[in-house]
């Protein structure tokens, strides 16, 4: 191993131990995690556990939690498990909280229970970057996200799935008595297990009925008639493919920094009916007057584009193909050149047509 760079053994040890915050240069983002949350009011933005309670065992700042919420967020970590990993090696980690450990519950906990005042962290970041000068260009790019929520597809309801679902089961019951009926009629040792078998798949395929029925008395309690059992926010909703059960996430970012300066959560699975909204959403938080927005085909509708420019937001979104004629291998309207000047237009194959 000679003519090698060489480590340090790991059963050294040194006369003045070595600081942790020599780890972490100057630069490191993990920083300005630490600076940026502890000038937070956390306590007027809604997050609870501000003050220790009296009696009891010590709970961990909320401000603890936070910074290990955004450095997940900024490493792309998400999982309240592995957040929990991290804080026990991550020498950033160690850093930032203190060498703190709080298990995957607390965690999620946190996340949980402070939803809305996560969101008011978000607005300060978007106002501390307005009052850096981040967003003097007053252009943003508007796009969705389709998020898969932990609710299984068998464990969503609307009325026609629940109402599908139903009939499913009724018919298997007619066919278990039907099939009953024949069993009476073989040898008596043979019908005897052939009924007990039919007659326990009866009794789980009523008790699913009556679990069905309870469930339609909460569905038809909701405004949208569509119930998740597991996740009860999440909704199915309509894509490009299959239809998920998840949620919708609406994201204006800045094109020169690419922050994101606001962003809503839906669960209307097409884009078409987000651009206003967004756009303006967009422009309170930057705080200009005059704002460009950028987005794809799916949002192009003539209403938004229209919201948009009565709001005096120009917005920039490609007119969608409805002609047939590429996918059948013809020319579409796209390929035929308009000049204004001689009133016609020119195809590809070069002739004009007046």
């Amino acid at each position: 191993m000679k003519r090698f760079v060489q480590g340090e053994s790991r059963t050294q040890s040194t006369l003045l131990p070595e600081l942790l915050d020599d780890y972490i240069s100057e630069s490191n983002p993990v920083r300005v995690i630490d600076v940026f949350v502890d000038e937070l009011s956390l306590g007027k933005l809604g997050f609870e556990g501000v003050d220790p309670a009296e009696t009891g065992r010590p709970a961990y700042h909320p401000s603890v939690l936070l910074k290990l919420y955004i450095y997940g967020y900024l490493n792309r970590i998400q999982s309240s498990r592995r957040l929990e990993r991290e804080a026990q090696r991550n020498v950033e980690l160690m850093w930032l909280t203190g060498r703190l450990t709080p298990d995957h519950k607390t965690i999620a906990n946190f996340r949980k229970d402070n939803g809305k005042s996560i969101r008011n962290v978000c607005r300060q970041f978007v106002v501390l970057c307005q009052q850096l000068s981040f967003f003097t260009e007053a252009l943003v790019a508007i796009d969705g996200s389709k998020f898969k929520a932990v609710n299984n597809r068998d464990r969503n309801f609307t009325s026609a799935k629940l109402q599908r679902r139903m009939e499913e089961i009724e018919s298997s019951i007619n066919r278990y008595l039907t099939e009953l009926d024949t069993a009476d009629r073989q040898e008596p040792a043979v019908a005897q297990a052939r009924s007990e078998r039919l007659q326990d798949k009866i009794a789980t395929l009523k008790a699913q009925m009556k679990e069905l029925q309870a469930i339609e008395v909460q569905l038809n309690a909701t405004p949208d008639k569509q119930i998740s059992l597991t996740d009860p926010d999440a909704r199915s909703m309509k894509t490009r493919g299959t239809g998920i059960v998840g949620y919708n996430v609406q994201t204006a970012v800045d094109a020169k920094h690419h922050l994101i300066v606001a962003h809503e959560v839906t669960n209307i699975g097409i884009d078409r009916d987000q651009l206003s909204s967004m756009a303006k959403s967009a422009r309170a938080a930057m705080g200009v007057a005059d704002l460009t927005v950028i987005a794809d085909r799916g949002y192009f509708k003539g209403e938004e584009i229209l919201a948009c420019h009565e709001a005096g937001i120009h917005a920039i979104v490609p007119k969608t193909t409805t002609s047939g004629a590429k996918a059948a291998g013809r020319f579409d309207r796209a390929d035929f050149i308009y000049d204004a000047e001689k009133n016609e237009y020119c195809c590809p194959a070069g002739d004009h047509l007046i």
